[in-house]
C-alpha cells in the first residue's frame, strides 16, 4: 500500500514519454537528464555552449531542469550555471525524460513568508528567515536542483538543504560557504523570522522535512521583494 506522502507525490508528478509535453496551465514541465547522457547548455537555441550537464549535479542529485520556454526543438531551462534571471537552452530531442509538477513555491521577503501552492491553492505556509541587509536574498525565478542532507555540510544547515538554481551575488565579507542559494535549516533558531542570513532562506527542520517530501526536483521557486 502506498504511504500518504508517496500518494501525494504521484498525484502531483506524472511521468511522460520522451517527447516534450505540451504546456498546461497550473503545472510546470521538468526535464531529467537520462542515465549515460550529457546535455549541452547554450546561451541561445543552437548557440554558444556554456556548460555541460550529466545525469548527476555537482552535489550528486539527479540533474533535473524546470522548463520555462520553448522554441522549436529547443527548450529554455533554469540553471545555476547562468547568472540569475538568465535561462539556458537545451536540445529537447537529446537524452531527456519529462514529467510535470503542479507545485510552485512562492516566497514573500517583505512578509518573511514561504508558501507552497498547487492547483487547489496554498498547501503549506511557513515563516522563514531571509538575507540580512548587507547580503539580501536575491529576488527572481528559480527552481529546486538538489535535496541534500544538511549535516553533511555542517550543523548550520539543519536537517536538510533544498538547493536552488540561483546564486547569491552579495555575500558577506569573508564568506566561504559557496554562492548557491538554498532553502535550508539552521542551528540558530533566531534567524527564522528575521533578516539575518547570508542570503539563503532559513526554515525549521519540521518545515524542511515537509518540503523535502512534497516537492520534486525542478519545482519552480519564485522570490518576491
Amino acid at each position: 500500500m502506498l504511504t500518504l506522502a508517496v500518494a501525494v507525490l504521484l498525484a502531483h508528478v506524472q511521468p511522460s514519454r520522451a517527447a516534450v509535453p505540451s504546456q498546461r496551465e497550473g503545472s510546470t514541465i521538468v526535464a531529467r537528464v537520462d542515465r549515460g547522457s550529457s546535455i549541452a547548455l547554450r546561451l541561445s537555441p543552437g548557440g554558444q555552449v556554456v556548460a555541460v550537464a550529466g545525469p548527476r549535479t555537482s552535489f550528486g542529485s539527479p540533474s533535473v531542469f524546470s522548463v520555462v520556454g520553448r522554441q522549436g526543438r529547443w527548450i529554455a531551462v533554469r540553471s545555476p550555471d547562468l547568472p540569475n534571471g538568465r535561462v539556458a537552452w537545451i536540445d529537447s530531442h537529446r537524452g531527456l525524460s519529462y514529467q510535470r509538477t503542479a507545485y510552485e513555491v512562492e516566497v514573500d521577503l517583505s512578509r518573511l513568508l514561504l508558501e507552497v501552492r498547487d492547483r487547489s491553492g496554498a498547501t503549506l505556509r511557513a515563516t522563514i528567515g531571509i538575507g540580512a541587509a548587507g547580503s539580501p536574498t536575491p529576488v527572481g525565478r528559480y527552481a529546486i536542483t538538489d535535496k541534500l542532507r544538511g549535516r553533511r555540510y555542517g550543523s548550520a544547515y539543519g536537517c536538510c538543504i533544498l538547493a536552488l538554481s540561483g546564486n547569491q551575488t552579495r555575500l558577506p565579507s569573508g564568506w566561504v560557504g559557496g554562492t548557491r542559494l538554498a532553502i535550508h535549516g539552521t542551528n540558530s533558531p533566531a534567524t527564522i523570522g528575521a533578516p539575518a542570513s547570508a542570503g539563503c532562506l532559513h526554515a525549521s527542520d519540521a518545515v524542511l522535512h515537509r518540503l523535502e517530501r512534497m516537492l520534486p526536483l525542478g519545482t519552480p521557486v519564485v522570490i518576491h521583494p
